[in-house]
Formats: C-alpha cells, structure tokens, sequence
C-alpha cells in the first residue's frame, strides 16, 4: 500500500518515523522538524490511520509491507523510528529486513504479542460525529466513555470536519477487527545486529521485567534507556528528555 507521508525537512540521511494506533504523522510534526537539525525526516500515516488509504487488513505482515514499499523508495538506507504500535512494525522489518535500514529507535513498546485491549477507544470511536457542531460537543459525548481528557484529545487528532459535521479518518472497523492480527511472531528469526534503542517509560503499562530479557534477545546491540517519570507517550509528555536521547543515539557513529 502506497503510504501517505509528511516531508519534515532537513537533509542527508533519512529517519523515517511511524506512530502508534489512532495516531498519525500529524503526531509527529513538531518532534520531526527537532530531529530534521540531523536527519532528512519523513513521518507516514500507517494504512487505516490518517490520509493513507483504507484497507479491510491491518495484519503486523501488511504494515511491514507497506513500510517496505516506502523505504525502496528512498535513494539510501534509513534510520527508522516507532512508536507503540509503529514501534512493533519497526521492530519486525528490522528483523526481516536488517539490511535495508541503519538504526533502529523503538518508543515504549517491547517485541512481543500483546493481549487485545482499547476497548473504551473503541466505544468512543463508534459515536457517530456526522451530525456534531462543535468539537466540544463531540469531547463531552466521549467524556461519558473515555475520562482521560489526554486520550481524548489524542483521538480527536483524528476528526475531520465535513459538510454535516464530523467524521474519523481512522478506519475504525478494520482497527478493531485487526487486534488479535497484530502478533508479533519472531521465533523463526535471526536477531538484528545493528545499532538499536530502546526508549521506555518508567511508569508505562506497556513495559513489564521479562521485556528486557526478550529485547536484548532480538536485539543483541541494543542500547535500552529507561525514562523513570514517563509513561506510554513520553514524546509528548517528556519531549525534553526523548529528544536529547534520539538526538544523541542518531548523532553516534
């Protein structure tokens, strides 16, 4: 599937940048013009997310794919960079992939299957926008299901204004659906030897003690920094500290 993606500037060799569910390049924007000081940076809309293209499919195989069809495209290897659910497919085109990219940066999430869950996001995502006025309207209707006023905003990244209203440019049935067809299945795979890292939140409920081991398992030349007061999305919420440590490792020959 051919990607939409957002050219962030700067020059020389390419990072590419892919964010987690319900998320999209947009993201990603203010972080990627930091790091375009030391990369030619580019963020995606992963398939089903923002202005890429819908499918019924959204397997862990399909968004590996689809970031292979983007990377052949660059005229040089790549460093590339994930968050939580573009974190997993980062991870598994490493590890098929290992001679197609330079460096590696995994965002608060570990190699591995994770159970089925955002079931409240879910619940919000069904409410049907088309008639909203307002999108304070449409935050008090999602109140009722999804408390965290962060989630919210976060998934109202998604909303795109219409003649009527609203609607999600997420494709909300194929992200349902698609949660148990986003396995992580490394076993018959080599370990990826290049230069990795591993940024994790300290208070995240995505990283438990037995991630570490299967980390440095698949990824034997990884570098894993741990961010004590963060949680799941330390990009945003301790951008200071994320960027010094991407900038650092990006900047390491």
């Amino acid at each position: 599937m051919k990607l939409f993606f957002r050219d962030l500037g700067g020059s020389g060799k390419p990072l590419v940048i892919m964010h987690g569910l319900f998320g999209s390049s947009k993201n990603w924007i203010t972080n990627g013009k930091t790091l375009s000081s030391i990369r030619k940076v580019y963020a995606l809309d992963l398939r089903n997310h923002g202005d890429s293209p819908h499918s019924d499919s959204h397997t862990l195989d399909d968004l590996v794919e689809d970031l292979n069809e983007f990377i052949v495209s660059l005229p040089e290897k790549p460093d590339i960079m994930g968050h939580s659910m573009g974190g997993m497919v980062a991870s598994m085109f490493a590890l098929k992939n290992s001679e197609k990219i330079n460096k590696l940066i995994v965002v608060d999430i570990a190699p591995r299957t994770y159970p089925v869950r955002f079931g409240l996001e879910f619940d919000a995502l069904q409410i049907d926008v088309s008639l909203f006025n307002s999108r304070d309207e449409i935050d008090k209707k999602m109140a009722g299901i999804v408390p965290d006023p962060f989630i919210r905003q976060f998934l109202q990244m998604s909303l795109e204004k219409i003649e009527t209203g609203y609607r999600w440019k997420l494709n909300v049935k194929a992200l349902k659906e698609g949660r148990t067809a986003l396995t992580f299945k490394s076993e018959s795979l080599l370990p990826f030897k290049g230069r990795s890292l591993f940024l994790l939140g300290g208070k995240s409920e995505y990283i438990v003690p037995g991630d570490i081991e299967i980390i440095q398992n698949l990824f034997p030349n990884s570098k894993i920094y741990t961010i004590p007061e963060a949680g799941h999305y330390l990009h945003y919420l301790n951008a200071e500290e994320f960027l010094r440590q991407t900038t650092l490792f990006l900047s390491e020959t």
